[in-house]
């Protein structure tokens, strides 16, 4: 689980895209406030052990050998 805190959810969601891009994710669609703290928070879920195949990150096919 990865929790991440930014000023603003455009900040916050655009962390989670680039942590997607590079692992498997499981990703949130929500941020959090904490009334007493600035900004907001974002927890997804991603497994630093599965990286996606490059087809995957760019979004293009791969090469068919």
């Amino acid at each position: 689980m990865v929790e991440i805190a930014a000023c603003d959810d455009q900040t916050a969601f655009a962390v989670q895209e680039l942590l997607a891009a590079r692992w498997v994710t499981a990703t949130a669609d929500r941020t959090t406030r904490d009334p007493r703290q600035p900004g907001v928070r974002l927890r997804c879920y991603l497994d630093v052990r599965q990286e996606l195949p490059p087809q995957h990150r760019t979004g293009e096919a791969g090469e068919v050998s």
